[in-house]
């Protein structure tokens, strides 16, 4: 990278006075001279004032310098949206942004997650502090564009098939908001191909265990299901069997299928059984499935490198080329 006239760019820190240029001379003050701000090329100091300057702008924006070659910076490809174990809160300790700034960039990365799936639950999460956002926040959604800057080739790949099925996936963690200790739902719904309806969002109410917290998920997926259910019946895709959701609590799924109020129960809110009456009704099928195989595992929280990939590709994300590798594999099979 080459800066044009670098070496004026470089603040100057300790004092140094010049004399006055000529044709600048001030007419009553010829005696004087002028202190001088920035560098100058000649001046001993040039070099190392402009190295301090732009050391600062990359180290700011986290790059990391070699030890090697000083004038080396570093920036490694950010591989998950969110960094895995970090909890984000209003109240940081950090600087406060320009909120309007900030609510324009997450606007864009929801319009984004329309068609990008995988950064659902990272956008999703940082758009909760747009009303005062900090210097956390801004960061963390600054992670999430160079994530899609290098995945910027990957895709869903919907490829043709026979299998009409409506299958859904459910999934919740348990007060994993540090605010206000509300939990996270995610679902994600497919036909025998990549996913096609998916959501990311907090629970409205406070879930007192992670059974009630994955219970009130289902019952929000439940409600898509059905939907979704009219829609391909409307478009000639009737489903004749119950729609088989999957769940990762044994727990949750008993609830379904137990009518009798008990302690564990009875305070849930009435809106959220009308996943029993689905069931029921034989439009829903609540099955278990381990949380290695839950989909929905990756609009609820920010997962490690290799489950995060794991679960981009089994959704349906890939890179444009291996689709074309895998087509290839097809045709020769």
């Amino acid at each position: 990278m080459d800066v044009k006239s670098a070496f004026l760019n470089g603040y100057i820190d300790e004092e140094i006075y010049v004399e006055q240029p000529q044709g600048f001379i001030a007419k009553g003050s010829e005696e004087k001279v002028l202190r001088l701000k920035k560098a100058l090329y000649g001046l001993k100091q040039a070099p190392r004032a402009w190295y301090s300057r732009i050391d600062k702008y990359f180290m700011d924006r986290g790059f990391r310098r070699s030890l090697s070659e000083p004038t080396l910076y570093i920036k490694s490809q950010v591989t998950t949206p969110l960094v895995t174990g970090e909890k984000y809160q209003k109240e940081d300790g950090s600087q406060k942004v320009d909120g309007s700034m900030y609510r324009s960039l997450i606007g864009s990365l929801l319009y984004l997650t329309a068609t990008r799936p995988d950064i659902m639950f990272a956008t999703c999460l940082l758009s909760r502090f747009m009303q005062s956002p900090s210097q956390v926040h801004y960061a963390a959604a600054k992670r999430i564009l160079r994530y899609l800057r290098g995945t910027k080739d990957f895709g869903i790949w919907y490829k043709s098939t026979n299998d009409a099925k409506l299958v859904g996936y459910t999934d919740s963690d348990w007060a994993g908001s540090v605010d206000d200790m509300k939990s996270t739902s995610g679902y994600t719904f497919s036909l025998g191909s990549g996913i096609f309806s998916w959501a990311s969002k907090k629970q409205a109410t406070v879930a007192q265990s992670s059974t009630e917290a994955e219970y009130i998920a289902a019952a929000a997926t439940s409600n898509q299901a059905i939907w979704l259910r009219r829609i391909l019946e409307d478009i000639g895709e009737k489903q004749e069997e119950p729609t088989t959701i999957y769940c990762d609590n044994k727990s949750a799924i008993a609830i379904t299928k137990n009518p009798v109020q008990h302690s564990r129960t009875k305070h849930i809110d009435i809106k959220y059984h009308s996943l029993r009456e689905a069931t029921t009704r034989g439009e829903i099928e609540l099955k278990y499935c381990s949380t290695e195989e839950q989909l929905a595992d990756i609009f609820t929280k920010a997962l490690p490198r290799n489950k995060f990939e794991e679960l981009r590709m089994k959704i349906g994300i890939y890179h444009k080329h291996i689709k074309g590798s895998i087509r290839r594999l097809m045709c020769l099979l």
